[in-house]
């Protein structure tokens, strides 16, 4: 019986308690709310469910708990129902009815914690959308793992998601990137608020490589060529390393296609017939406070060239136009400000603003030796996405980048994250993975576990019982990473499952395969199902994070 199966349970029977008294029923929630309760004395679930609705129905919570603790008692898989408190109810469940979840788990396999909350729901998820102008830095970093397992688990709630990366290739930085590559190759220094570092060096040499020529052309045909070789070569790195690093995209879009189509025009005139956007000053703005934005901001400047916001304006708008019933942005901790103004922009279209969703991510610093690094080789001014992958790895990458809430900076300590150790976290996950898989292969050379019947009723111990009540902890996890747009979630609860883990396999009395010459009883086979439930589980959310579940270590 899963967490699941019980608060269903609970509903139909309070639904029955209440109208063989004559009460009304209607009262009940849609999804009574299960607990496990802090300390496993307790019982392996709780629910408030009679606290909730005592009052709606002229009784108390500790009379009607004590009619739902007596009928739940009565109830196969239900082994103690009582009292606490106020009107709480504490449960505890048969152990047989405990081993069912070993059971579904293993007959659903890789899709065991996956949903229909948002199937139907078309999701448009864009993050990272790093300028073309050099390397991915640990901020767009960051993103990458983020947002990669935020498709994952949106997806396994139903959701129909398309990964979009903003490809900037249209403004100033465009410009002062071009100019870099240019003075490189003419042997000048970098010019003001341009780009340095070794990769300018070598984007422009393979530019002259390939362009003999290129420096005796004139200024603004040297400056195009060197721009649109230029971004091309470094958008491909981009998407290179991304790729290396576990991260791929439905769709890359190009900023300067807004343009080029005009739909940014289309969109500055459709704000203005609203009559959303005003003049002021010589500038066109948009009345953005009158849809709780902090000000107004300015959409066409006065030199008539269309402002930053006049392509978010028509991004937003496009992606609404191709179907999307929720567009998600990953941003940086300097776009705060995008968040009123893109629920600005949707209203001002007269939509809704919860079509947009802004995530904003905090800082990312690597340690050693308790010392920030601060610096890249290759990119000169900041860290990148490779310079992190040499340090540490790949998994170890994604899962330090995801373990914690995109809300707070995070501190990398590439001593802990390299470590062979249960201090590093990934390696204490996955540890539990290559434990379990070890466990299931030595259980192959006993023929008689493929003949033994595994009695989950034999499982009374309490790491046993914890073991299970965590895994099937798993779903509403899931659910709620899901909805709350926090992949750290899964991490957490992967490491809390290792740790009941870890101390069961350690512990001798728990054995799973026989000792000596002995025969394999329904017990060992029931644990050995509980094993491999594990193993499934570890493998299922560590595939949730991009992370891969090692059988060996």
């Amino acid at each position: 019986m899963t967490p699941a199966d019980l608060a269903d349970l609970l509903r139909t029977t309070a639904a029955k308690v209440l109208v063989e008294r004559g009460l009304d029923s209607s009262v009940l929630p849609e999804q009574v709310t299960v607990e496990r309760p802090r300390n496993p004395e307790h019982g392996d679930y709780a629910t408030n469910v009679a606290m909730q609705v005592a009052k709606r129905v002229g009784t108390n919570p500790r009379e009607l708990a004590g009619w739902l603790a007596e009928a739940l008692s009565a109830t196969e898989g239900i082994d103690v129902a009582e009292i606490a408190g106020p009107g709480f109810l504490n449960i505890r469940l048969a152990a047989s009815a405990q081993g069912a979840i070993v059971t579904q788990i293993l007959a659903a396999g890789e899709i065991y914690g996956t949903g229909f909350a948002l199937a139907g729901t078309k999701i448009n998820l864009e993050f990272v959308s790093a300028n073309p102008t050099g390397p991915v830095h640990l901020g767009g970093t960051r993103w990458a793992a983020v947002g990669d397992a935020l498709g994952r688990i949106l997806a396994a709630q139903g959701a129909d998601v398309t990964r979009e990366y903003y490809f900037n290739d249209h403004g100033a930085q465009i410009d002062r990137f071009a100019k870099s590559l240019v003075a490189s190759a003419l042997g000048e220094p970098t010019p003001e608020d341009g780009y340095a570092g070794e990769y300018i060096a070598e984007i422009s040499a393979s530019i002259v490589a390939a362009h003999p020529d290129v420096l005796t052309l004139p200024a603004d045909e040297r400056h195009e060529v060197f721009r649109s070789e230029g971004v091309q070569q470094m958008f491909a790195q981009i998407r290179a390393d991304l790729h290396e690093f576990g991260t791929d995209f439905d769709v890359y879009f190009n900023e300067s296609e807004l343009f080029a189509s005009g739909a940014v025009e289309q969109a500055v005139e459709q704000l203005k017939n609203s009559g959303n956007l005003y003049e002021k000053d010589g500038a066109w703005w948009i009345a953005s406070t009158e849809y709780g934005d902090d000000k107004d901001r300015v959409v066409l400047k006065s030199d008539g060239n269309a402002a930053y916001i006049a392509g978010d304006i028509a991004y937003f708008q496009n992606k609404r136009g191709r179907g999307f019933d929720l567009a998600i942005y990953m941003l940086g901790a300097d776009h705060h400000g995008y968040i009123g103004r893109l629920k600005a922009a949707a209203a001002a279209f007269g939509d809704n603003p919860d079509t947009v969703e802004v995530l904003i991510g905090q800082m990312v610093n690597l340690v050693r030796d308790g010392v920030a690094v601060k610096m890249s080789k290759r990119a000169g001014t900041v860290v990148t996405l490779n310079d992190l992958v040499e340090q540490i790895g790949v998994d170890a990458s994604r899962y330090s980048l995801v373990r914690s809430s995109v809300n707070s900076s995070i501190d990398i300590d590439l001593d802990l994250w390299t470590k062979a150790s249960s201090e590093n976290p990934v390696y204490y996950v996955q540890y539990a993975h290559s434990r379990t898989s070890s466990i299931i292969g030595n259980a192959a050379k006993y023929p008689e576990f493929a003949s033994a019947e595994p009695d989950f009723a034999l499982m009374t111990s309490g790491r046993e019982g914890d073991l299970i009540r965590t895994l099937g902890d798993f779903p509403r996890v899931v659910a709620t990473a899901a909805d709350t747009r926090e992949p750290h979630r899964i991490a957490r609860y992967l490491e809390e499952l290792a740790g009941v883990y870890h101390p069961f396999q350690s512990d001798d009395d728990m054995r799973v395969l026989p000792k000596g010459d002995d025969a394999v009883t329904p017990l060992n086979a029931a644990r050995l199902e509980l094993v491999k439930a594990t193993r499934q589980v570890l493998a299922n959310g560590l595939a949730l994070l991009g992370v891969s579940a090692p059988e060996r270590m």
